[in-house]
């Protein structure tokens, strides 16, 4: 396993990350197999949202662990809140994120968070609103950094404009099939859909201004519709290429798909969200496999996206 320190924080992050999503699918046996496995493979980063299985995932995590002191300090907790699953809204009102807070930390049975995200950009967000929530937040200890979650470089920098918190994490989707935070740099000026600038830069944007990304839904094929590997249907040259790498390596082609987005250089952290443990083991694999920039590219051009 790769780690490496989150700028501006004293955390030490493994590459790869642990989503939590699909826990509360699990049984409580079933649910502690898959966290330690993914200890024993050296992840220390572990993410959460309160929405994820209504909050159930939470509190299953905390259940499978047996949380107490000695457990919490190995771990690195991260959650996310701003999404009002039930009534189909955003909301970053001081009130609700401070409750949301609070709500985490009872069904995680923590008193801190190492770091909480804002989930998805509130159309209605007031920054000196979530300024007061987060210094109330940080200053009781019970959160120790902050970050976004889906923000294009304007509505960060907008947010970052009323906090005295430095944001440090920026979760995106990313996966060889889902890649416009590279697709527009790489086929710029060109009158094609490759070239089309969807998220305003946000990849450079980051690493120019020391935000961590995190890459969710590594494996996924659109917006939660089931994953590329193994879809010769749909993607059989990206298949191919991938089960010929992961031949070459000798390892899997989930390894492989985990290598392309940890080579590169922004160092960003793949967020796994399987609830089986021997896929998480095979895409742990891949932390520290450090492809060629001709197999990168490769597996780029082989996913249908153009190199001009």
């Amino acid at each position: 396993m790769k780690f490496f320190n989150i700028a501006n924080t004293e955390l030490e992050v493994s590459n790869i990350i642990m989503g939590n999503m699909r826990l509360s699918q699990l049984s409580a046996s079933e649910a502690e197999k898959l966290i330690r496995t993914a200890i024993d493979e050296g992840i220390n980063l572990f993410d959460h949202a309160d929405i994820y299985g209504q909050g159930q995932s939470e509190e299953l995590f905390s259940k499978a662990l047996n949380m107490n002191k000695s457990t919490r300090e190995q771990l690195i907790l991260q959650s996310k809140c701003g999404i009002r699953a039930q009534e189909n809204y955003f909301d970053f009102s001081k009130e609700y994120i401070i409750e949301s807070v609070n709500g985490i930390l009872k069904r995680l049975k923590t008193d801190y968070l190492d770091i909480l995200l804002l989930h998805r950009p509130d159309p209605l967000m007031e920054p000196d609103e979530v300024a007061g929530a987060f210094d109330l937040l940080q200053s009781s200890g019970k959160v120790r950094h902050f970050g976004v979650s889906n923000f294009n470089p304007g509505q960060i920098e907008l947010l970052q404009k009323g906090l005295s918190q430095k944001l440090v994490i920026n979760q995106l989707q990313l996966s060889l099939v889902h890649t416009p935070i590279i697709n527009s740099g790489i086929a710029l000026n060109m009158n094609i859909d490759q070239s089309i600038n969807r998220d305003s830069s946000i990849l450079e944007y980051c690493r120019l201004h020391d935000i961590t990304l995190q890459a969710w839904s590594p494996f996924q094929k659109g917006f939660f519709e089931g994953t590329f590997l193994g879809d010769f249907e749909h993607f059989p040259t990206l298949n191919q290429t991938l089960d010929f790498l992961a031949d070459s390596y000798g390892v899997t082609n989930t390894a492989i798909a985990t290598a392309w987005i940890t080579r590169h250089p922004a160092d960003i952290q793949v967020v796994l969200g399987t609830t089986n443990p021997q896929r998480l083991k095979e895409a742990c694999k891949g932390a520290n496999l450090k492809l060629t920039r001709e197999e990168w590219y490769q597996l780029y051009k082989s996913a249908g996206n153009i190199v001009p």
